[in-house]
């Protein structure tokens, strides 16, 4: 699977296209849809995958809902399961605490996980905010630490890390 990062708005979220083959899946299409859009290229859209609904990951999502053929995964309409659709097959997690409807992405067979803000490179996401949780978060990074620390973690503002990386350095996973 070949992901690219793509930076959108004025907080710098980070929106990943990932493509396989000629079909692509978004995640968190932040709020620059020409830029999204130019990195897809010919590839056709088949999922939009949303860690939560903070406005800086979601701002390009109307472009998305206007094609029927494009599935939308977020919590309010997604179990706690394995999905197939097309080429690529992902995991939900459910992973409160930075807000109500976080949800990460695991993709086994490419070691790696769509997390949002829930993890950050040597840091978690924000509790204090609407929806945020100390408890709920403890919780989910607990329910974290028990997937391969090999694993890439896609973060949703600042730089990619690993399950390792963070498993030594991030004082919240200790």
């Amino acid at each position: 699977m070949e992901i690219e990062k793509i930076v959108t708005g004025m907080l710098d979220e980070n929106c990943y296209v990932l493509k396989k083959n000629d079909s692509c899946l978004v995640v968190d299409p932040g709020d620059d849809y020409a830029k999204i859009k130019d990195v897809v290229g010919d590839s056709k859209v088949l999922g939009v995958l949303l860690t939560h609904s903070h406005f800086d990951h979601i701002g390009a999502l109307r472009n998305f809902l206007t094609k029927r053929s494009v599935k939308i995964f977020k919590k309010s309409s997604t179990e706690e399961k394995e999905y197939t659709i097309g080429d690529f097959t992902f995991q939900v997690i459910y992973t409160p605490g930075h807000s109500k409807d976080s949800i990460s992405f695991y993709f086994d067979e490419d070691k790696c996980m769509f997390v949002g803000d829930f993890i950050f490179r040597e840091s978690i996401g924000r509790c204090d905010l609407p929806g945020g949780n100390e408890k709920e978060m403890k919780d989910s990074l607990e329910k974290i630490k028990k997937y391969p620390s090999d694993i890439t973690l896609y973060t949703g503002h600042d730089e990619v890390t690993t399950l390792a990386y963070e498993l030594e350095h991030n004082s919240y996973l200790r």
